[in-house]
């Protein structure tokens, strides 16, 4: 069975080993400084080091861009409050002029759970809910498979992706049409992993949790955030609405990597999980957000969260990947932070988003040099975000860079674009069988998990109507007697997707369809 990827995800796990596992150590013996905590040391920087890699970087983003192919990137570098750099590269649209700039507007898919802890660190220190305040109380009939779970589970668990939810869980909901309500509250359908000790990255887990927060805050998760971030640091440009992105003229269009280049191609409407990929920015407003970050809740004169309250988010919660060699460091998360620590024995906070539909974004820094960079784009992930963060700081901390950053991410991410499915790249048996006459087949089929699927025969085609209003319509076509081939859309279906339908039928009217592309965690079988 294909593992099905996360939309807005992805990249923190295998990423998050490449950030601070795998990197590759100085080829020197630089002296070591003690800085202000005890214990802790770190390679000095060379005088000058962080004006020399501003300087290099419009240089190194434009390479990255010609290697990669990307159409548009937008970068921004802060040291405490200043604003090193901003600037803008490419196009918004291939086939238009349109320029990006400091000001484009992009998607920044997962990079918004960095963003969102933050938000839900402001609401900690105002004392509306903590971090470990249970969720369960503040969502009317919300539940998990485990009614112990359901009671215990807490904000930060939701945030530190370890309440046993599975892997992208609730994503392929959102892929057939629903909103945010419907999947959390289908959550308890899904089978749990042990609770506060398997990492899974789900994205609809995060979303509960910012949910309860809003409900406990007495508004809405996307007013929440305008009150409690954007307009304190006056980020005019971020929003997390997906209709206030479509308002801006200076946005980025997405472009999908389809036929080894990169295209135009879809819109991706992601309201129903917001707080973990819904938000809109551009690289100024988050040049203000990293500052805030930086400066330990407060910037520019103001203070949104208590240090204490934020430092919770941007520390080690949980393993979020177990090493696979002795030397190599695990990647940890926090809530809603990847944390880990540089080869020069920093401590850095990193966060990674994309959409394979059509964006990618990365944001590095590094609490030590008061110093982060954020770079967004307008193209599905090759590794070019991160590449361009990673190669800045190589810059920084080392003069040069320590390995091929573009190659390696782009090896990272490969996965995502594999085809899904069981039917890949395979032909109908040789010996197959003729399906039944396609009425038989048709009918109302019932799922808990998914709702119901509409079977619809007419004349010689047969076809699937998932979600809400049947408005998630699979084709079916003839494969092998009651079996059925079909091409998946969305988020989680790449370029050359094929999956199977299989109908089981008992000749009384009554039967099963089971979609082997929704059948991941075995809830993908309907009932007639």
């Amino acid at each position: 069975m294909h593992a099905r990827t996360s939309t807005s995800l992805l990249l923190c796990g295998t990423l998050a080993l490449l950030l601070v596992g795998c990197t590759a150590e100085p080829e020197y013996a630089p002296e070591a400084v003690t800085f202000d905590i005890p214990g802790q040391d770190a390679v000095r920087l060379a005088d000058g080091s962080i004006e020399r890699a501003v300087d290099a970087l419009p240089g190194l983003v434009e390479k990255v861009m010609e290697d990669s192919g990307i159409p548009g990137a937008a970068v921004a570098v802060v040291r405490g409050e200043e604003l090193l750099y901003s600037g803008g590269f490419g196009v918004r649209r291939l086939g238009e002029d349109a320029p990006v700039d400091a000001e484009t507007v992009f998607q920044i898919a997962s990079l918004s759970k960095s963003v969102g802890a933050t938000v839900v660190a402001t609401q900690v220190t105002k004392g509306v809910v903590e971090w470990t305040t249970p969720v369960a109380p503040l969502l009317d009939g919300f539940a998990l498979a485990d009614p112990w779970v359901t009671e215990h589970v807490t904000v930060g668990d939701l945030y530190a992706h370890r309440s046993g939810l599975p892997h992208a869980a609730g994503d392929d909901l959102e892929d057939i049409g629903y909103d945010r309500d419907y999947i959390i509250d289908h959550l308890r359908y899904e089978p749990l992993q042990p609770f506060r000790t398997s990492y899974n990255y789900a994205n609809f887990g995060m979303t509960t949790g910012a949910e309860a927060v809003a409900r406990a805050a007495g508004t809405d998760w996307a007013t929440l955030s305008d009150e409690a971030l954007y307009e304190p640091l006056g980020m005019d440009s971020t929003s997390s609405r997906y209709a206030d992105f479509l308002e801006r003229d200076n946005r980025a269009t997405l472009h999908a990597k389809v036929d080894g280049r990169f295209q135009p191609l879809y819109e991706r409407m992601p309201d129903a999980q917001a707080p973990a990929g819904g938000v809109s920015s551009n690289v100024l407003d988050l040049a203000k957000w990293l500052s805030l970050v930086l400066g330990e809740g407060t910037a520019f004169g103001t203070e949104l969260a208590a240090p204490e309250d934020l430092l919770a988010a941007t520390s080690a919660q949980i393993v979020s990947g177990h090493p696979s060699l002795p030397g190599q460091r695990p990647g940890q998360y926090g809530y809603g932070f990847n944390t880990g620590v540089t080869p020069t024995g920093r401590v850095s906070l990193s966060h990674s988003g994309a959409f394979t539909l059509g964006a990618a974004t990365n944001f590095q820094a590094v609490p030590q040099l008061d110093l982060g960079i954020v770079v967004l784009t307008n193209a599905g992930p090759v590794g070019a975000a991160e590449a361009i963060a990673s190669q800045f700081l190589d810059e920084v901390q080392f003069g040069k860079q320590t390995r091929d950053w573009l190659a390696d991410y782009g090896v990272a991410l490969g996965g995502y674009y594999d085809p899904a499915g069981d039917l890949v790249d395979k032909e109908p048996p040789a010996s197959a069988q003729p399906a039944r006459p396609l009425a038989d087949y048709a009918g109302t089929y019932r799922n808990e998990y998914f709702g119901d699927a509409e079977v619809v025969a007419s004349g010689d085609s047969l076809t699937v109507r998932l979600g809400p209003d049947g408005g998630y319509e699979l084709p079916l076509k003839p494969w092998d007697g009651d079996t059925f081939a079909f091409v998946p859309t969305g988020e989680n279906a790449p370029d050359g997707s094929r999956s199977s339908a299989t109908f089981t039928l008992d000749g009384a009217g009554g039967g099963t369809l089971t979609l082997q592309f929704f059948d991941a965690n075995r809830l993908g079988t309907w009932a007639r």
